[in-house]
C-alpha cells in the first residue's frame, strides 16, 4: 500500500546543514576539524544571559507565555530601538519568536497565499526559498552579483516580469555580507509602497557591521515586517529565540497564527534574552573577534587564488568565488573537508543557477581557526595545483 505523502516535504535540503553533519561525523571518527560551515558565533550567550537563566529557573515556573512573549521582553526590545536606531517602536508591535525561522513563518503565512509571488535576491539565505515553497508561495529570483553587490534595487525589480505581492531585503546579507545604504533601502521602501508590495526586512545582523552604520526599515516604512533574532549579535543561536516588528494590519493574524502553530517562544529563553542589552561589551568584543577574521581571511584567501570576493560590509561570512579550481562548488566542499579537514559551505546552497562557482566561509570562530583554516586550504591547493 502506498499511503498519501505531502509535496511539501519535497523542498531542497538546508545543505549548511548537512555539511554541518558531515563536519560532525569526521570529528566522531576521530578527525579534526575547523568548522566554517555554520553561521553561528562559536561563544557561547554572555555571561549575564547565563546568570538570568540560572535566576529565571528558581524564580518562574516557566511554562507556556502569551503567544507574542512576555511583555518585559517586548518592552525591552522597544528600548532597544530607541537607543540603537534612534526609532520610537510601540511594544504592541513587537512580537517574540522561536527564532528568526518562526518569525519568517508566521510572517508569510500572514502577509501571503498560496500562489502569490515574492522577490528574492540570489544568492540568498536558502531558508526564505524552501519555506515560501512549502507554503505554496512562488519564490521570484533577483540574479544579484559584485556589479550590483549582491543587493536588488528598484532596477532590478523593474525587470521583473509580473506582478510582485512581496519582497524579502537582507542587510547585511547571508552569504554575502554586503549591505544597503540607508538611500538603497529608503528605494526599495518608497518602491514597495508605491506598488502595494510587502517588504520584509531580515535584519538578524545587526550589530555585526564592519563598513558603515546600519539601518533598519522601519526608519522609511511602517508597512514592513521586521525580523531579528538573539541567535548572531546576541550569541544566542540554540536558545531559539527572535522578533519581529509587524504593522498594525497584521498584530493579530500572526498572533492568531502564534497562538496555534507554536503556543509561544521558548519561556527560559525569554527571561534569560532580558538580559542581552545589559551585555554590550562582551558582544561588541565578539564583533572584534570577527573583525579580526574577517581580516585574516581577506588577507590570505586572495594568495590561494580566491581573489573575487563579495565586500563583507557585515554579519560573519565570505563568499568566494572558486571557479579557478575547477570544480563545482559541492566537490570542492566535500574534498576540503574530506582531504583538509576544513568545512565550508557550497554556493548552490544559496544561488541554484550560479552557485557551484562559490562556497560561502563563516568566520564566527576563533581567530586561531581562521589562522588554521588558511594554512590547511594553502596546503590542499599546493597538493592540488
Amino acid at each position: 500500500m502506498v499511503l498519501k505523502r505531502s509535496a511539501r516535504g519535497g523542498v531542497p535540503p538546508f545543505i549548511v546543514m548537512d555539511v554541518m553533519r558531515s563536519a560532525n561525523a569526521r570529528e566522531a571518527a576521530g578527525h579534526a576539524v575547523v568548522h566554517l560551515e555554520v553561521g553561528q558565533p562559536a561563544t557561547a550567550a554572555p555571561r549575564g544571559v547565563l546568570k538570568a537563566a540560572n535566576r529565571a529557573m528558581g524564580a518562574f515556573p516557566l511554562g507556556y507565555t502569551e503567544a507574542i512573549g512576555i511583555q518585559a521582553l517586548r518592552q525591552r526590545i522597544a528600548e532597544h530601538y530607541q537607543s540603537f536606531y534612534n526609532r520610537a517602536v510601540d511594544p504592541d508591535r513587537i512580537i517574540v519568536t522561536t527564532g528568526s525561522s518562526g518569525g519568517f513563518v508566521l510572517a508569510f503565512l500572514a502577509a501571503f497565499d498560496a500562489g502569490d509571488r515574492v522577490a528574492l535576491a540570489d544568492p540568498g539565505y536558502p531558508a526564505y526559498r524552501n519555506i515560501l515553497l512549502a507554503l505554496g508561495i512562488d519564490a521570484v529570483s533577483l540574479p544579484t552579483g559584485a556589479e550590483t553587490r549582491f543587493q536588488p534595487s528598484p532596477a532590478l525589480l523593474d525587470t521583473v516580469k509580473g506582478p510582485l505581492d512581496g519582497l524579502i531585503v537582507a542587510s547585511p546579507a547571508n552569504p554575502t555580507g554586503t549591505m544597503l545604504d540607508p538611500d538603497a533601502l529608503a528605494a526599495l521602501a518608497d518602491y514597495c509602497c508605491d506598488r502595494g508590495i510587502r517588504l520584509i526586512s531580515d535584519e538578524i545582523y545587526h550589530g555585526i557591521t564592519y563598513d558603515g552604520r546600519v539601518e533598519t526599515a522601519l526608519a522609511f516604512t511602517d508597512q514592513a515586517v521586521i525580523i531579528n533574532s538573539f541567535s548572531k549579535y546576541f550569541s544566542m543561536t540554540g536558545w531559539r529565540i527572535g522578533w519581529m516588528v509587524a504593522p498594525d494590519d497584521l498584530l493579530r493574524p500572526i498572533e492568531c497564527l502564534a497562538q496555534n502553530l507554536f503556543i509561544s517562544p521558548p519561556s527560559l529563553s525569554q527571561h534569560a534574552a532580558l538580559a542581552t542589552f545589559d551585555c554590550g561589551a562582551e558582544l561588541d568584543a565578539n564583533v572584534r573577534r570577527y573583525a579580526r577574521n574577517r581580516q585574516i581571511l581577506l588577507d590570505g584567501l586572495p594568495a590561494l587564488g580566491m581573489d573575487r570576493l563579495a565586500p563583507a560590509d557585515g554579519a560573519f561570512y565570505i563568499y568566494a568565488d572558486i571557479s579557478r579550481y575547477g570544480l563545482d562548488s559541492d566537490l570542492f566542499c566535500a574534498r576540503l573537508l574530506d582531504e583538509a579537514g576544513v568545512a565550508m559551505a557550497p554556493g548552490r546552497d544559496f544561488d541554484q543557477a550560479r552557485g557551484g562557482d562559490f562556497v560561502r566561509i563563516s568566520f564566527a570562530g576563533s581567530n586561531e581557526d581562521m589562522e588554521q583554516a588558511v594554512a590547511r586550504l594553502a596546503r590542499w591547493v599546493a597538493d592540488n595545483p
